[in-house]
């Protein structure tokens, strides 16, 4: 699976995007996702401190953190926008 990184989660990771093998994914989640990206190492852990800051897209579609990762081809993960 592609993933992406945008924003200050590039900046913590250290990498705009990577490919990461899956298996199983018809019962992950996006939480589960996370918690093992976060697990990756310490620039990761700090990219996905704070989960409600924490959003994500599957296959360019915002999805919750409770979705299942089922048969997506790219995850990414952005902030929060902002502006006005």
């Amino acid at each position: 699976m592609k993933v992406l990184y945008f924003a200050w989660f590039r900046d913590r990771i250290g990498m705009a995007e990577e490919e990461i093998e899956l298996n199983g994914t018809d019962t992950l989640t996006v939480r589960d996702f996370i918690g093992d990206l976060a697990g990756r190492g310490e620039g990761y852990a700090t990219a996905f401190e704070d989960m409600n800051v924490v959003h994500v897209a599957l296959d360019m579609q915002e999805v919750d953190h409770d979705t299942l990762i089922g048969g997506a081809s790219e995850i990414a993960f952005y902030p929060p926008f902002t502006g006005g």
